[in-house]
């Protein structure tokens, strides 16, 4: 039971933290929150010790539990990490994929995909990272996904913030991209990746800009809850 208590807390914590409900620097109050879940400090820090090892809160000694920061930097460092495990997963999936499994991708990850119409940012967002982490597992590498995913849910505010912007484009590369995996061209298709990513790298700033205006200022409007504007350069 003190098990299925921690991890109610962690992901109701993380949750928060990846969408920034949680605001950057926001000090936690384990008080509050002991009252809240109706538990002691001690599955309550055991979740938080958790979600600061995975980057998502820190620890001050004398101060306590804050939530992660929004860094322009720490994002373009985590972009440039995916660009790299990504292009390699491109690269790899040419080799070992089957033809199942690359029919697979095409049917059930890319068809129903961007080109859906009515998405939320959340629901554009959630499929576009489906579809690169399908990428990732016929690549045949769990510890390569696994980093993905977890790159995917650090960054994941920040491309809620720029995919209303960026919808059209995201879509023709994606189309780039499942050809050139399905023509088992292993270049191209980490080129094609790899130019995916880099046109996010370049506005990096900008976005961290609009994400924390959309925090602050939007009035607690939650860019991930907007349609979708499909017509998006």
């Amino acid at each position: 039971m003190a098990d299925g208590r921690v991890e109610d807390i962690y992901r109701w914590l993380k949750a928060r933290a990846v969408s920034f409900d949680l605001r950057p620097g926001d000090r936690i109050n384990e008080g509050t929150l002991s009252r809240e879940f109706g538990v002691s400090r001690t599955p309550l820090r055991e979740a938080l010790n958790r979600l600061v090892s995975e980057r998502f809160f820190e620890f001050r000694a004398g101060q306590g539990f804050f939530c992660r920061g929004l860094e322009a930097q720490e994002i373009f460092d985590l972009f440039e990490l995916r660009k790299v495990l990504e292009m390699a997963a491109a690269r790899a999936a040419c080799e070992r994929a089957s033809d199942e499994g690359l029919r697979a991708l095409r049917e059930e990850l890319f068809a129903h995909g961007l080109e859906t119409r009515g998405l939320s940012v959340a629901e554009a967002c959630a499929r576009d990272e489906a579809f690169h982490i399908g990428i990732a597992r016929l690549a045949g590498n769990a510890e390569l996904t696994a980093q993905l995913e977890h790159i995917n849910e650090r960054i994941r505010f920040i491309r809620w913030v720029e995919m209303q912007a960026r919808v059209k484009r995201s879509k023709k590369q994606h189309v780039k991209i499942m050809e050139a995996l399905e023509a088992r061209n292993a270049n191209k298709a980490a080129r094609h990746l790899g130019e995916h990513i880099e046109k996010r790298m370049d506005q990096i700033l900008a976005s961290v800009r609009a994400g924390i205006a959309s925090i602050y200022l939007d009035g607690g409007d939650m860019v991930q809850d907007q349609v979708l504007n499909e017509d998006a350069a």
